[in-house]
């Protein structure tokens, strides 16, 4: 494996989104060439005038489609062995991603989540439905699929390329989370979970998901385990 690709949807981040950048350009994956695409899901902050003065790769919608589809436009462009996923925002932690790129090039997993609950002390902030939510619909998970996960809705999620690309995503928003790992599972991948650190911000702040996300993502598990 040579390289890399950073995967980063990005929905009206413009307070944040030069700092994540500059955290991933400071981090050495291990001497993999860096692939970073940004794909613009139609900002109308002023998001998209930032780019000019970025030297990116960036992929634009001509009108919001969600996370889903914004991921899917990236993978299709996607070129490096190893492709993970980066949300714009400032609640995961970009050198978090070392320790599960390190379990993909020893050849430990087919994929790595960063789990937000296996070490519940790196998180901070969770509003409580937020983390009622995410436990009951991983638990959902592993329930209709036989596993043991801990953290079926994290962000950060590394794949090797050959997975990801070979799986036909369908989902728009937030029930891509669900959807790739139903897949994932149905498809017999080797998924292992890393504790990453985590602070929620606030609907104030920005933060897009809802309760109704929850339930799209609970329809998305139970279509998935009987469809595709």
């Amino acid at each position: 494996m040579t390289k890399i690709t950073i995967l980063i949807p990005v929905y009206n981040e413009v307070n944040t989104l030069t700092q994540i950048l500059s955290k991933l350009e400071s981090i050495d994956f291990y001497g993999l060439d860096k692939e970073i695409i940004l794909i613009d899901d139609y900002s109308t902050d002023g998001t998209r005038e930032l780019y000019k003065e970025l030297n990116y790769k960036v992929l634009y919608h001509n009108k919001n489609m969600g996370k889903g589809a914004a991921l899917r436009t990236g993978f299709k462009e996607a070129s490096g062995d190893i492709i993970t996923i980066q949300d714009a925002d400032s609640e995961y932690t970009p050198e978090d991603l070392l320790p599960l790129v390190k379990i993909i090039l020893d050849d430990e997993a087919d994929v790595v989540y960063g789990s937000r609950f296996l070490n519940i002390n790196k998180s901070s902030d969770f509003m409580l439905t937020h983390l009622l939510g995410n436990k009951m619909l991983t638990f959902i998970t592993n329930l209709l699929y036989g596993a043991k996960l801990t953290d079926m809705e994290t962000c950060y999620k590394v794949f090797k390329a050959e997975w990801v690309k070979s799986l036909e995503i369908k989902s728009d928003r937030f029930d891509f989370e669900p959807e790739i790992t139903a897949k994932l599972l149905k498809c017999g991948a080797k998924i292992k979970e890393i504790p990453i650190t985590y602070k929620a911000r606030s609907f104030a702040e920005g933060k897009k998901i809802s309760w109704k996300d929850g339930f799209a993502a609970i329809f998305a598990l139970i279509k998935f385990r009987f469809t595709d």
